[in-house]
């Protein structure tokens, strides 16, 4: 088997995606990158990154993908602008299909990433990247010497209103019921913290603002009031969904739906690496991501260096 045919398809057009294109183009492999109608990841709605190296003055979540993504196209990366929706792992040949289009790859690196969990509010959704984040650590330095609200009763939410104080000079603490989902440690510490207050049995109704967040209106469902928060930026930390439908039955995942990984990068099916916060449910950070992607795109480079010469009957993605 020429290096020149073998083929990697890339499932994600975020962070993780696009370093794994840059490498695998670079190693001169036929790289396909399937990077979905909304190509870029989650860094497509940050407004301003600081925290990524080599940008001292930081830069706009969009300009950060817009230059992975053309630094992938410029090492020979072709991108399809649709989604996945569907695999066929059973081969040597691994099948990607986009509605009745299909892709092949002897290597397939998925890294569709995991979609922030919403309030489904109109000015919500307006409001993005103006105050209104899921990223604590991607955008608490913005808020320094601000009041913000964080909404959630897990372990998330309260370790983003416990890390945004170190910035925001009042924390509201937002959550639906009386009781927190937390660890008994993470409610002690938030109940004690001097700068969070905590506000249950309420959910917000709408974010108001018209180009930046300017408060919150909130209705408690125990007296049945409805009042307004005045304060700068809104973090909703209600959870996070891993994108792994179109891979069930086909991938292990764990209770969440999480991809599970081994040695790395590695799933259950050889031939098929994964990169970023499809399984990297801890730190889900743009550096960490493009990180992973580089390490799938080197294995992947491997396993295929394996493949080259060898007779494809006896090399099936089931006794490999």
């Amino acid at each position: 088997m020429n290096e020149q045919n073998l083929r990697v398809v890339i499932i994600g057009g975020g962070p993780a995606a696009l370093t794994a294109a840059i490498y695998a183009s670079r190693a001169n492999l036929d790289t396909t990158v399937i990077a979905g109608y909304q190509s870029g990841g989650q860094l497509m709605l940050t407004s301003e990154v600081e925290n990524f190296p080599g940008f001292p003055e930081g830069i706009m979540g969009p300009e950060l993908m817009d230059g992975m993504r053309r630094q992938a196209e410029r090492f020979g990366s072709k991108f399809v602008d649709a989604d996945a929706t569907r695999v066929d792992f059973s081969a040597r040949v691994k099948k990607v299909f986009v509605e009745d289009e299909v892709y092949e790859g002897e290597a397939v690196i998925v890294a569709t990433g995991a979609s922030a969990m919403w309030l489904n509010l109109p000015s919500e959704e307006r409001l993005r990247g103006r105050g209104v984040s899921s990223c604590a650590t991607c955008d608490g330095f913005f808020f320094r010497g601000k009041e913000i609200a964080v909404v959630g009763g897990g372990d998330s939410a309260l370790e983003e209103a416990l890390f945004l104080t170190k910035f925001a000079t009042k924390v509201t603490l937002i959550h639906r019921r009386d009781k927190f989902r937390a660890s008994k440690i993470m409610q002690d510490r938030a109940a004690k913290h001097p700068k969070i207050e905590i506000v249950p049995d309420t959910v917000i109704e709408e974010v108001l603002g018209e180009n930046k967040v300017e408060g919150v209106r909130v209705h408690n469902f125990k007296t049945g009031e409805t009042r307004v928060i005045p304060l700068d930026g809104v973090f909703v930390a209600i959870g996070h969904r891993p994108n792994t439908d179109i891979f069930n039955g086909w991938l292990d995942m764990n209770e969440k739906g999480y991809l599970t990984v081994q040695n790395e990068t590695e799933t259950n099916v050889k031939g098929v690496f994964v990169a970023g916060d499809v399984y990297d449910y801890r730190y889900r950070q743009a550096v960490t991501a493009a990180a992973s992607g580089c390490k799938s795109a080197l294995d992947a480079e491997h396993y295929l260096e394996a493949l080259a010469g060898e007779p494809a009957e006896i090399l099936t993605a089931q006794n490999w």
